[in-house]
């Protein structure tokens, strides 16, 4: 082996640490959406699915911005996939928390709705109200920004609207579901 007082390419070293920060994040994002959901289900069939719906309608566009910040920070696809999907798991383990520790005490779980609560706020707040109220350095297009992110703001607000007023509406479809479920399983 010769000496080298060049850059060293090795796995981990060539991945910037905007990438690592965007895992790590996203890991503890992800965590904290399971605990939501794990608690939301706790408290029945019903809510768990409102949770889990509202989850999914932000994390979707969340996840695709993660993987095209990580693809472009230098990180190869396969390596992109396989660590979205350890993120993910995080989710799943969070549910599994979120579930047991509300399952054992019913007054924890108002807790770990306003923990996650809080963490999705600052967020909010800290992340994107920044990047949101940051202005057009030609000052071109300040109209079009601003109906962009109210239309999506509205949109935001009618869909989780749509979940809180059909809630229990779920209930129903899912002992319909299963009932005809079993109706198949008994022909």
């Amino acid at each position: 082996m010769g000496h080298s007082h060049g850059p060293q390419q090795t796995g981990a070293a060539d991945i910037s640490d905007i990438a690592w920060m965007v895992i790590l994040g996203d890991g503890i994002h992800n965590f904290t959406n399971g605990l939501a959901i794990g608690a939301a289900f706790s408290q029945g069939i019903p809510s768990g699915l409102s949770t889990s719906i509202a989850v999914f309608c932000h994390e979707l566009p969340h996840e695709l911005g993660d993987f095209a910040v990580l693809l472009q920070a230098g990180m190869p696809v396969r390596r992109v996939l396989i660590f979205s999907l350890l993120s993910a798991f995080l989710g799943y383990l969070g549910m599994l928390v979120g579930n047991t520790v509300s399952q054992s005490s019913s007054k924890v779980t108002p807790w770990i709705f306003a923990g996650t609560a809080g963490i999705f706020l600052h967020v909010a707040l800290v992340d994107m109200l920044p990047d949101m109220l940051q202005r057009d350095p030609a000052g071109k297009g300040k109209t079009k920004i601003f109906f962009l992110h109210n239309f999506g703001f509205l949109l935001g607000t009618a869909l989780m609207l749509c979940i809180a007023l059909f809630e229990d509406g779920l209930q129903f479809l899912i002992v319909d579901l299963l009932a005809l479920r079993s109706s198949f399983a008994s022909i």
